[in-house]
């Protein structure tokens, strides 16, 4: 059995406040700063060629969405991994469109009543009627419009609250939609059939890895949709400590389902795993009291990513239960109501069930990262030499070339900057624009 990592200099204390109300204190990892400042580079370098390094290096992508993304470009990253940034390309002004329509009476009364339940204690949601909440009714109300025969399932509130942390409007409104149609499809319809399908597959697969903790739930007809439809359908997001749960979406969305699996048998396993744990958990109501209080040490970011990474449950496990769950519903319920598309395990299947062009990939702004340490080519002493014989020429010929103003796409953060000024965010139609100012650094 894996033990808890215990403190250390390099974790620190912090307090996070997720879900409702509830007071997380979590050991969260503190990286290095030049860690950090590296894993930055080598992610700009992997965004600046995104197709190649999924065509032929995904699974460095791989390994390093399980080390975490750097905070400065999670948004970017989780842009590019669900196949947002392509969707949003493909169909430029959709959705200023969407947001521009009144939207179903129904669902908008809806959105408007869950908007402040969202991170409630977080700055950029507590305020109401502020930027945050504008900003996710108009992400939830253009996803009804998108998707009308779905309309709106709260379970996507949080998600899309978590996205927009992270990202602009229009950007968190794309990979919404991928989350819902690649990675989870059927999970927001109304009969929540594929929630329920997958319920029975995390179940079965609890057979596996932990004998005991099958045999409790089973002993007290403990059915899975009433404790892990949460868990699945908000992606953890109100069920983890922040920093678990943005690492677990660091690799769930390079990865697909099979991580909420994991996580999802993880729990259950510590939870309810030992005969010592289920002495104090003699019935039904006991169990979902366990398991609606998980102790802090099983979520714990480091301990948490450590047995996701070795757990051995993957994409074809979880595509040959589906088949004998879905076999079984058919005897037993009929038909599905909701025909939904084809899982899609993660960013390389999305990559190749739809290929992007390289202009779909571009970056506005481009970047162009070159490391300190890199050789200069012969290329550059040339590039050097053009620009010293110019320099020449316009001192013999006394010409006198006034400088050009440059504006710093990226100024540090202690510099005033001019671009500033006018994006005041006043309404929520003002938010950043993706296309035109880079907020991701």
């Amino acid at each position: 059995m894996s033990h808890c990592p215990s403190p250390s200099n390099d974790r620190i204390a912090s307090v996070i406040r997720t879900g409702n109300n509830v007071i997380n204190v979590i050991l969260a990892e503190e990286i290095p700063i030049e860690v950090l400042r590296e894993r930055e580079a080598k992610w700009l370098e992997m965004l600046n060629s995104w197709d190649k390094w999924m065509a032929k290096k995904h699974k460095k992508v791989k390994e390093r969405c399980q080390k975490g993304i750097p905070p400065s470009l999670r948004g970017r990253a989780w842009l590019y991994l669900t196949g947002g940034k392509v969707k949003r390309e493909q169909n430029k002004r959709k959705f200023q469109e969407l947001d521009n329509q009144p939207g179903d009476p129904k669902w908008v009364d809806i959105i408007e009543r869950d908007l402040h339940r969202q991170f409630p204690f977080h700055e950029m949601f507590a305020a109401r009627g502020g930027h945050g909440q504008q900003d996710l009714f108009r992400v939830l109300k253009a996803y009804t419009l998108h998707r009308p025969e779905e309309g709106y399932c709260q379970a996507q509130a949080p998600i899309a609250a978590v996205l927009l942390m992270h990202m602009p409007a229009e950007d968190a409104f794309w990979v919404l939609v991928q989350i819902c149609e690649k990675y989870l499809p059927g999970y927001y319809s109304t009969k929540l059939e594929a929630i329920q399908l997958d319920g029975e597959i995390l179940y079965a697969l609890l057979r596996r890895v932990s004998p005991v903790a099958h045999r409790h739930l089973k002993k007290h007809k403990l059915e899975p949709v009433l404790y892990m439809t949460e868990w699945f359908m908000c992606a953890f997001s109100r069920t983890l400590p922040w920093a678990s749960v943005l690492r677990v979406w660091d690799m769930f969305l390079c990865e697909g389902v099979k991580i909420l699996f994991r996580v999802g048998l993880v729990l259950l396993k510590y939870t309810l795993g030992s005969q010592e744990k289920l002495k104090s958990c003699q019935g039904l109501y006991e169990t979902m009291e366990l398991l609606r209080a998980i102790k802090t040490q099983y979520m714990q970011e480091g301990f948490l990513a450590h047995e996701i990474i070795a757990l051995t449950v993957s994409e074809k496990d979880i595509e040959k239960e589906h088949h004998a769950q879905l076999r079984r519903w058919k005897e037993t319920h009929g038909d599905l109501h909701c025909k939904s598309p084809p899982r899609m395990h993660g960013a390389k299947a999305i990559m190749k069930a739809e290929p992007p062009s390289r202009q779909d990939l571009k970056q506005m702004p481009t970047i162009i990262v070159k490391s300190p340490l890199a050789p200069k080519t012969d290329e550059e002493p040339a590039e050097a030499e053009r620009e010293s014989r110019k320099t020449e020429e316009k001192k013999q010929n006394k010409m006198i070339v006034p400088p050009e103003e440059t504006v710093n796409p990226y100024p540090s953060p202690s510099d005033p900057s001019p671009l500033l000024k006018p994006l005041t965010i006043q309404g929520s139609k003002e938010s950043l624009s993706s296309a035109e100012h880079d907020t991701y650094l």
